[in-house]
Parts: structure tokens; sequence; C-alpha cells
């Protein structure tokens, strides 16, 4: 499925998840991987998504739903903390504003998966 494709599925999120969208799923498809490149674009849609602008509920449902549904890219030679972070960004971040307390518990909130992004 191409960018725009998979897009139109959660165009419902704020329109400013879109060239974050891009950039992160350009890196997750280039081979060989650009570990600083890839870093970049996690930090930068995980800084959106925990902004007071980002931080909603239809943005971390759409950037869930975006990872689920892309099957252009996998993990393969991916370091286990990139994988571990993308795991995470597709399993429970859309729990952050409707359940908060299981985003926490498998660190899975904009924030925790910020914080462990800037140390990759």
């Amino acid at each position: 499925m191409s960018f725009e494709e998979l897009y139109q599925r959660v165009s419902y999120a704020d329109k400013a998840l879109k060239p974050l969208l891009e950039e992160l799923r350009n890196q997750l498809v280039t081979h060989p991987k650009k570990l600083a490149e890839l870093k970049t674009a996690l930090v930068s849609l995980l800084e959106f998504l925990a902004s007071p602008q980002g931080r909603t509920d239809e943005n971390c449902r759409a950037v869930d739903f975006f990872l689920m549904l892309d099957d252009e890219w996998n993990s393969e030679g991916l370091p286990d903390a990139f994988s571990d972070i993308l795991a995470d960004m597709s399993g429970a971040l859309h729990d952050t504003v409707s359940a908060p307390n299981i985003a926490e518990n498998f660190e899975s909130t904009p924030e925790q998966l910020l914080a462990r992004a800037n140390k990759l």
C-alpha cells in the first residue's frame, strides 16, 4: 500500500501528522536503514505526540493504526531498541488518552516513547 493510501485511512487526525508519518515511513522502507535519520524521524513524531497540540486520542490512535497497517516495512535488521519502540507505538500507543494506565504500563505514552527514542 502506498503512503497516500495508508494516510487516507488515518486522515481524520491532525494534518501536522502527515509529514511526520511520511518521513518515518520513508526511513522505515529505506534499505539499508540509516539509523540516525530513523531516530530523527521517530523523535520528531513523538515530540509532536507529546506536545499539547499533538497529544490527542485521534493522533495517538492514528499513529498506532498507521504502523499496524503498513506492511511495506519490517523491523528486520533494526537494533532491538528501535524495534521495541516501533512495536510499542503500534501496540498500546492508542491507549494514551482513553486508557492512560494501560499505555503507561506498557511504556507506550508519547512521553515514555520519546524518552526511549532520545536514548537511541
